[in-house]
Parts: structure tokens; C-alpha cells; sequence
């Protein structure tokens, strides 16, 4: 069994604490089970993007919090494009099914191919979420896991059961349980207020966390810590900055004599790459985020910036104009050697590696036709694809399963709030698929991934 703490603590302190010794107990098999090694109906990624698996979810037992987590748990498989939830309307076996094991005939009638069932039971501030995940045409459990936490946290489970069903069902691991870190827009086009916001990937649980005094840009999650490095103009001076979610904290990285931007973390979380403007130009810095110390790995005389490591850290892929217009390239992570990889038509910004470590991610401004792409390309600058295209469209951030890209789009029409230009965040499959709007309360930009559970 799972327990999760208090919302109020770090949402990291769940994986820490498991880590320390709570365990996750499955629940006693109630048919004919595969024991262990993948269910009859793993179905491959590509054959569910033109096939979506068909999948039952009636209302989980407990009243409305169980009709709230099921609603959760369906939008996340929906959304994601590669589930078909069956028609409530169609369901024979009406109801929560409870914890016995399913009328399989039943559920086979409804040309559903996975089910889920469970209950929610608890009482006071505290809540007890059973699921079982069961494969319909053999009837076996493939699945089944029992969460504790308190009701303040229900959202939080449903997300992770929804994770646990796309990983199980796709063979991939989910991406439900994270949150994105992005810019919110405010006010006229001309006076933006910029602030900091956060929220669930499914644009739940939004708050803004700096009070826009001074413009904020490009936020980036630590890998492992509750920390945002991000760009702030504080006291007229362009700096990077670090957030600590915890406490609401922030503070200077480092004192330089030029503009410090464009932060990521390294992948071990100890260092913050970056951009320091240098009169004319700028280099690629990395940061000790404990001594402050600074290595330069960049020393053109042009614009070097972007700089995101690879996830293994042995590589850097940025953006340069020193051989003139503005591409892609990689280097070690040391610094030196760098290698041109992007070579379509029009200039390339914003490169961001995947966690899977097979493709990057870029927006490009031209082609031909003067609209703004974002695209992916092998390391190698290989297999370029462009996956989505827009007068605006900027700044990719991939899910922490390297499966979907967030960026964000500029319209010139205006928008539903009566202001000009409007811009919202949008997700998209690393194949072009499933194009969908993440809402926002504001304009919203610079959107970037958590990792998984963050």
C-alpha cells in the first residue's frame, strides 16, 4: 500500500519517502492473472495513434469523490489521444463494480478491451483509493494497487493511476503525474505584465508565484529538486535566478558584469548552464549552483545561446550564429568542438534534448514561407520533422517521457479576454499527433516539463 503525505509538504517528499521503505502492495488477484511479464493487451504507441485501445472506466464507489477521480483518470487517457473511453451510456454492468472481480461478458459487449474498477472509501480528511486494471478478452487483472493519503490529495492519485494504466497498457511510461512551469501574460501588448505561474499538466491547481514587479522568463525545473531557475529583470538588471517551491525563495545565481539568461539545469542537478552576454555576444557558462563557481564553455566572439545538456550530460546542444545565421549545434560538455547539426532552410532556435536522448526538439523561423515551425531532428541533425507550424510558435519542452513536446503559439486574432495578439500554451505528440490547447487562466508562454512525480 501507498501512503501519500500531507499536500502541504514537497510533492518530491512522496518519492522520497517510498524510497525509504513505504512499499506498494498489489492487491490480491481476483481471476486468473498474468503474474508477471506484459498483458495480452499491450498495444504499441504508433498502432493506438490510428487505433485508440477502447477502455471502460465506470464511476469508481464512494460517492462524488470517486465520480472526481474517475473523471481525472479519463480525461488524462483521452486527452493523451491514445485511449477511446467507452460510452457510459453503453455499459451493461451499470455502476462502480466495487472490489469483486468484473462480468467479463458484460464488459466484452461494450467492445471494451481494457477495464477499470475500484473503490474510494475513508473518512475525515483521509481517503483509501483501490483500482484494478483488467484486461477484458482473456479476463485477467493486469493491475491492481491500493493508495492512502488525505482527501486534499485525491487529484494526485488519479493522476498516478492514470500513469500506471498508460504504462502498462502502452508499454511507455505516463507523464500525468507533472506539472508546467510557464510565463503568465497580463495587461496591454505593449506594457506586459510577466509573472512566473505553475500548474498541473492538465491545467489544474494553477498559481502564479511572483507578483510581477519585474518581468520573468524562461523557467526550468530542477531534475530532482523543488527549484525553477528562470530569468528575472529584478532592480533593472537581467539575471537568472533560482525559486525554491518550498518557500518561495529566490535568489541570484552568481554576480556577473553582463545579462546572465536562457538557464537549464545540468541532469544531476548540481550546475546551471546558461547564457552571459559579453558586449556584442555571448557564451555558454555552467554555474556550481553551491560555490557559485563559473566554467566559460564558449568563447566564439558571436551569439552562443540555448544551452541544454544532453540527458546523460556528456553532450551540449545550443544555438550559435558564428557561421552567420542562427543554427544548431552540439559539443561536448566541456566545451569546444562543436559540430553544426541543423541544416534546413531558415534560421533554428531553442534546442531542447528529450529525456529519451533520441531526438531534439527546436523552433525555426523561415522555410520559405515565414512562419515560425517547431520541428525535431536526430543529434546528428538527421530526420528532421516539422511537427507543427504557426505566425508564432516558440520555446518546445518535451513530457518527461519524451512521448509529447508543450510550446507555446502567438495568435494574431485577439483574444477572448479583448486584448491583441494572444498566446497560449499547446501539446502535441513527437509525431505531429494529437495537437491539443493547454488552458491557462492568462496569455501564456516559455512553458516547461516537470519531470515525472515533480
Amino acid at each position: 500500500m501507498i501512503h501519500l503525505p500531507n499536500p502541504a509538504f514537497r510533492r518530491r517528499d512522496l518519492l522520497a519517502g517510498a524510497a525509504a521503505g513505504l512499499v506498494a502492495a498489489p492487491l490480491p488477484v481476483l481471476s486468473e492473472a498474468l503474474a508477471q511479464g506484459a498483458p495480452s493487451a499491450v498495444i504499441d504507441v504508433n498502432r493506438a495513434r490510428s487505433a485508440p485501445i477502447p477502455i471502460a472506466i465506470p464511476d469508481l464507489g464512494g460517492g462524488e469523490l470517486g465520480a472526481q477521480i474517475t473523471q481525472v483518470i479519463s480525461a488524462d487517457l483521452a486527452n493523451s489521444g491514445l485511449f477511446r473511453l467507452i460510452d457510459k451510456g453503453g455499459f451493461i454492468q451499470a455502476g462502480a463494480s466495487g472490489g469483486g472481480a468484473p462480468n467479463f461478458n458484460n464488459w466484452k459487449a461494450t467492445g471494451a478491451q481494457a477495464l477499470v474498477t475500484g473503490t474510494v472509501s475513508g473518512g475525515g480528511s483521509s481517503v483509501r483509493v483501490e483500482f484494478r486494471l483488467w484486461d477484458v478478452l482473456p479476463g485477467t487483472q493486469i493491475q491492481g494497487t491500493a493508495y492512502t493519503t488525505t482527501q486534499a490529495n485525491w487529484r494526485r492519485i488519479a493522476h498516478i493511476i492514470a500513469d500506471v494504466i498508460y504504462e502498462r497498457l502502452l508499454g511507455e511510461k505516463g507523464y500525468f503525474d507533472t506539472r508546467i512551469v510557464y510565463i503568465s501574460a497580463t495587461g496591454p501588448r505593449d506594457r506586459r505584465t510577466k509573472r512566473l505561474a505553475i500548474m498541473d499538466q492538465d491545467s489544474a491547481n494553477n498559481r502564479v508565484l511572483t507578483d510581477g514587479s519585474w518581468m520573468a522568463l524562461t523557467p526550468r525545473f530542477h531534475p530532482s529538486r523543488d527549484i525553477i531557475a528562470f530569468m528575472s529583470y529584478a532592480n533593472n538588471k537581467p539575471r537568472v535566478y533560482l525559486f525554491d517551491l518550498s518557500s518561495g525563495r529566490q535568489s541570484q545565481l552568481g554576480d556577473f558584469a553582463g545579462m546572465t539568461f536562457a538557464p537549464r539545469f545540468a541532469p544531476n542537478g548540481g550546475s546551471v548552464i546558461m547564457a552571459l552576454s559579453n558586449g556584442n555576444g555571448s557564451d555558454i557558462v555552467s554555474v556550481d549552483i553551491g560555490s557559485h563557481s563559473v566554467r566559460k564553455l564558449t568563447e566564439s566572439g558571436s551569439i552562443d545561446v540555448s544551452p541544454c545538456y544532453s540527458p546523460d550530460g556528456s553532450q551540449i546542444v545550443f544555438a550559435s550564429d558564428r557561421g552567420g545565421d542562427q543554427q544548431i549545434y552540439v559539443m561536448g560538455s566541456g566545451g569546444g568542438g562543436a559540430s553544426r547539426i541543423s541544416f534546413g532552410s531558415g534560421r533554428y532556435a531553442t534546442p531542447v534534448w528529450s529525456p529519451r536522448g533520441d531526438l531534439i526538439a527546436f523552433t525555426r523561423y523561415g522555410g520559405g514561407q515565414g512562419n515560425f515551425a517547431i520541428g525535431v531532428m536526430r543529434p546528428d541533425g538527421s530526420g528532421e520533422r516539422i511537427l507543427s507550424e504557426g505566425w508564432m510558435v516558440e520555446a518546445p519542452s518535451f513530457a518527461p517521457n519524451g512521448r509529447v513536446l508543450m510550446f507555446w503559439r502567438e495568435s494574431r486574432a485577439r483574444d477572448s479576454r479583448g486584448g491583441g495578439f494572444g498566446s497560449q500554451l499547446v501539446s502535441v505528440d513527437i509525431t505531429g499527433f494529437n495537437e491539443r490547447p493547454a488552458p491557462t487562466p492568462t496569455d501564456a508562454s516559455d512553458p516547461a516539463w516537470s519531470p515525472l512525480g515533480a
